[in-house]
């Protein structure tokens, strides 16, 4: 700063003595940018500029004025600076508002009822790490005693993700209960392929539960394998079905597996804010503390087990390394 300060007043005298306007404007905006640099503000230039008039000293009311000319050209740099600022913060508060506009409508239009059916309960908690989630689930009854579900990820995020998910989930509504999973995930992956961006894929894991006979048969889209709780036993299987991510390829073909819950049996699907999970030592999350956390609660309600995961996992997250957060259970209430 004492440079600065120095700087300023051989600036002044220099222009005193020379008068040479050219060389003013090139060095004024020069010393400008530094003063910028060190965040001294407009105020502190005018009132570094009154203590060197007296300090020089200046008695003279022309060399006071022609001062003034110095003072002047470094502050028109401060203004446009300042001008610039205005227009980065003008600028940010519309995407603020749009950004509250677009999670206001994915609100509205992703919004999904967990329907009450006897001898099933279900539990889903998604939280985005921003305002618009790159994050989806869904779940549909049908009057046929099935249950569709899935559970989805955007690789991409804000607004167009945001779109894309509004898609998928009209897609899955005007999708018939009697579709296999494998059927419908191929009509979604046409869906998002004819659609959207090409740099924008999405995964999914789509399933079909049948609660008369607590059968289940699902596909996946690249998504990440899921878990079932064997209850009885107490143990876990993975549950991974192998395709490409959505949007990828036309005519892609997706693998069908099947699955029985006994009583109390579970499934869980997840998102990857869940696997890949930073703790506030930057390790990732071992998936066997998840699993943990199930047994720990094995016997509440589902939605009370995916509130007191995600309350742990907020816990241990390093919020440096958030990422939009799904998960889903169904669990068999019904004696096969």
């Amino acid at each position: 700063m004492d440079e600065l300060v120095e700087e300023y007043k051989n600036l002044i005298n220099d222009f005193i003595d020379n008068k040479d306007e050219d060389k003013l404007v090139s060095t004024a905006h020069e010393f400008s940018e530094k003063a910028i640099d060190l965040d001294v503000s407009p105020d502190e230039m005018v009132a570094l500029h009154i203590e060197l008039i007296s300090a020089i000293p200046l008695t003279n009311y022309e060399d006071v004025k022609t001062s003034l000319d110095v003072l002047q050209e470094i502050m028109i740099r401060f203004g446009f600076t300042y001008k610039d600022y205005k227009a980065m913060l003008n600028k940010m508060e519309r995407h603020d508002q749009e950004m509250d506009v677009a999670a206001s409508l994915q609100e509205t239009m992703l919004k999904t009822e967990i329907p009450a059916v006897d001898n099933v309960e279900i539990g889903a908690i998604s939280v985005p790490a921003r305002k618009v989630s790159g994050d989806y689930f869904n779940i549909i009854e049908h009057s046929d005693g099935k249950l569709t579900f899935a559970v989805a990820d955007v690789i991409g995020k804000g607004i167009p993700a945001a779109i894309a998910m509004s898609m998928l989930k009209f897609g899955m509504d005007l999708t018939s209960a009697s579709n296999p999973p494998s059927k419908s995930l191929k009509r979604l992956n046409s869906l998002v392929e004819k659609n959207v961006n090409k740099n924008m894929f999405v995964t999914m894991f789509y399933g079909l539960y049948d609660f008369n006979n607590q059968s289940l048969c699902f596909s996946s889209a690249g998504h990440e394998p899921a878990y079932l709780y064997h209850y009885e036993d107490d143990e876990f299987e993975e549950l991974d079905g192998k395709g490409l991510v959505l949007g990828v390829m036309k005519d892609t073909e997706y693998e069908e597996v099947s699955a029985k819950l006994k009583e109390n049996d579970m499934l869980f699907v997840f998102t990857d804010g869940v696997s890949e999970l930073r703790k506030h030592d930057g390790a990732f999350i071992n998936m066997d503390d998840i699993k943990e956390m199930i047994r720990e609660a094995r016997d509440q309600h589902p939605q009370d087990i995916v509130q007191y995961i995600y309350e742990a996992l907020t816990r241990m997250r390093n919020q440096n390394h958030k990422d939009d957060l799904t998960m889903f259970i169904i669990k068999n209430k019904n004696a096969v």
